[in-house]
């Protein structure tokens, strides 16, 4: 009796069973809720706000690029501990563990819909996304590969901003990656930037912001320091949709708005206005 009392418990508590989801999504913005069958056949948008919710790395490519057709750079480079900052190594152990990454960026080749593309994707599952020195490299990289192969170029962002574990190695991966995307701006390359919720700091004031198209999700966050931040500097109090997307788009900063299940044509789009055919089979 008391055998079948325990496993029970067990079932209930998830152990050996897949992780628990409850039945109900509540929105972070709208704070309405809604069944969470429904918000993830939305590809994680509120039914009720349109809010679009974090996607992983992997996620983002998979409804992104062609099937089959992403092929990773630098897979294996991993960060180390320029600072020796403290526990720094382990939770990085524990970060690759957990989320199966090795950086908080994963980049490479795909095609979306035959047109070839080099493509990042920022995961803030790992330190926020924070931009360090491995992040910025893999980043550079990626635009350096654009360039010799006359390829265009599509980031998600998605960031915290730079990685204060790293001090100014990482700060130095703002001029480094904004470098890489001159040359290859230069070179008459295609970079298309969209930024994901959240889009901060340092990541935001580099090459996040220097897209020749910059394409952001509606109602994400996108700035470089803080709400409070600012309004303790400037005395004055902001406006309440300050920083979100629509906001930057009014003010000139953010060319389009595209809602997640729209965006993968308008990035196909896009690359096909721009010269970027789809390759013959």
């Amino acid at each position: 009796m008391f055998e079948d009392f325990f496993n029970v418990v067990k079932k209930r508590w998830g152990e050996g069973e897949e992780e628990y989801k409850p039945p109900m999504f509540k929105c972070p913005r709208c704070q309405g809720t809604s069944p969470l069958s429904k918000y993830e056949e939305l590809r994680r948008v509120c039914p009720k706000c349109n809010y679009h919710g974090r996607l992983s790395s992997t996620e983002r490519i998979a409804i992104t690029v062609d099937k089959d057709s992403f092929r990773e750079f630098d897979g294996k480079m991993k960060g180390a501990d320029p600072l020796d900052f403290p526990d720094y190594a382990e939770k990085q152990a524990e970060l690759r563990a957990s989320t199966g990454l090795s950086e908080a960026v994963i980049t490479g080749t795909a095609s979306i819909k035959g047109s070839p593309v080099v493509i990042g994707v920022m995961d803030s599952r790992f330190m926020m996304g924070s931009m360090g020195s491995i992040v910025g490299e893999k980043i550079t990289r990626a635009f350096e590969y654009a360039t010799e192969h006359s390829l265009p170029v599509i980031m998600f962002t998605a960031s915290g901003g730079a990685r204060m574990q790293e001090g100014i190695v990482s700060l130095m991966q703002m001029a480094k990656t904004s470098g890489a995307v001159k040359l290859h701006s230069e070179a008459g390359g295609l970079y298309i930037s969209v930024m994901t919720d959240p889009t901060t700091g340092g990541v935001t004031a580099s090459f996040a912001s220097l897209g020749d198209i910059i394409i952001a999700e509606p109602k994400v966050l996108i700035g470089f320091a803080g709400r409070r931040v600012i309004e303790g500097t400037i005395k004055q109090r902001l406006p309440e949709d300050f920083q979100l997307a629509e906001f930057m788009y009014e003010k000139g900063f953010v060319d389009m708005i595209v809602e997640r299940r729209k965006l993968r044509s308008v990035l196909s789009h896009l690359l096909k206005l721009h010269g970027y055919n789809p390759k013959e089979a």
